[in-house]
């Protein structure tokens, strides 16, 4: 909204020049949503409060310290996340760019998704909200709508190819079946950011690196000098995706002012679903799928973790871990919930900084 109003003034008054930059609105993104969320916050929490009787549903069969130290905390509090994220991205962003409407629209449809998956969790209380069809169903279904709008405004030499991290101008051209593998990314992110979040802070912190992370990269990707520089794949329109990225830094940092130990709200389905699939999405969009399992690898172990357990527990009736998702396993072997948060939080950082290295190790 802010670059429609004061770009066009820029040529009478230099100042507003500064509403061309990129990094000057991402900036600007990223400091609005931090200080909604801190505006809104102890509003929107006191407002969960008084409508969710007893807080989010805790598994019984979980950490027994989960059944002392979270019960009564409420839930639903990615919703905070999603009206700091959409209106910083609105007021900062250029709306006239058709990536940011795309990327927006998952993150919101996944975002009613988890609403009403924890809604359901609430009125029913217990852990079990929608049933996995319907949610996987709707999911795709969304993921689907918002890669054919994607694909209509790249190239079309872009549509279908992957581009393999580590190898200068490695492109595959995947066909057709390049629409299943995208939306298995953004359901796929969707929803290992959503096993990833079982503990204060352990989630948030993630969302933010790999937000900064897929920042950097929208804004290389959309740059033709710095894409031929770096011998990246050149996507026009994707630089505005790091405003978004911006409000999602913002956002995440404002939700963690609330969410850390001990939280004073739970993100839930609503937060955790439309988080992974903005960062789906924008990989899609910026022809990084592959540098996003780099990048977001935590949540790619999250992931594998349950997908081990309860294949090895089908086959053989036992299990792997203690509890999956890992984080739990290794609070049942007695590791404190500070630990296991901030040690997953250093292999989070480091496998960002190994994401990041795929644009220059060419």
């Amino acid at each position: 909204m802010l670059y429609h109003i004061f770009v066009p003034l820029a040529d009478e008054f230099i100042v507003f020049n500064v509403f061309r930059y990129l990094t000057f609105r991402t900036g600007g993104a990223v400091m609005t949503a931090l200080v909604l969320s801190f505006i809104l916050g102890p509003k929107i929490i006191d407002w969960l409060n008084a409508k969710q009787r007893g807080g989010q549903p805790i598994r019984e069969d979980g950490p027994k310290s989960h059944l002392l130290t979270k019960k009564g905390t409420p839930t639903m509090g990615g919703l905070l996340i999603l009206i700091a994220l959409t209106l910083s991205t609105l007021l900062w962003a250029n709306l006239n760019n058709g990536f940011v409407w795309v990327v927006l629209m998952v993150t919101l449809g996944f975002g009613l998704v988890g609403f009403g998956d924890d809604y359901l969790k609430l009125t029913r209380r217990n852990h079990k909200g929608l049933p996995g069809r319907t949610k996987l169903f709707t999911q795709f279904s969304i993921a689907l709508i918002a890669l054919l709008w994607a694909q209509a405004l790249s190239p079309d030499s872009l549509q279908s190819h992957l581009a393999v991290p580590f190898f200068k101008d490695v492109l595959i051209d995947l066909g057709y079946f390049f629409i299943p593998f995208a939306m298995v990314v953004m359901v796929g992110s969707s929803n290992a950011v959503n096993f990833t979040d079982g503990l204060d802070g352990l989630a948030i912190v993630p969302i933010a690196i790999a937000a900064a992370c897929f920042a950097l990269i929208a804004y290389l990707a959309g740059n033709a000098f710095f894409a031929d520089y770096l011998r990246i794949l050149y996507v026009p329109g994707t630089g505005d995706l790091a405003v978004f990225c911006g409000a999602l830094i913002g956002a995440s940092l404002g939700f963690l002012w609330f969410n850390a130990p001990p939280a004073m709200v739970f993100m839930g389905d609503t937060g955790s679903l439309s988080c992974g699939g903005a960062l789906g999405a924008i990989a899609v969009v910026a022809k990084h799928e592959l540098v996003l399992i780099i990048i977001g690898g935590l949540f790619v172990l999250e992931t594998i973790s349950v997908i081990v357990q309860v294949i090895f527990f089908r086959i053989t009736g036992k299990r792997v871990f203690r509890m999956a998702p890992i984080h739990h396993h290794f609070e049942k072997k007695g590791w404190a919930e500070s630990t296991v948060v901030i040690r997953f939080w250093i292999i989070a950082v480091v496998l960002a900084l190994i994401g990041l290295s795929t644009l220059k190790l060419r």
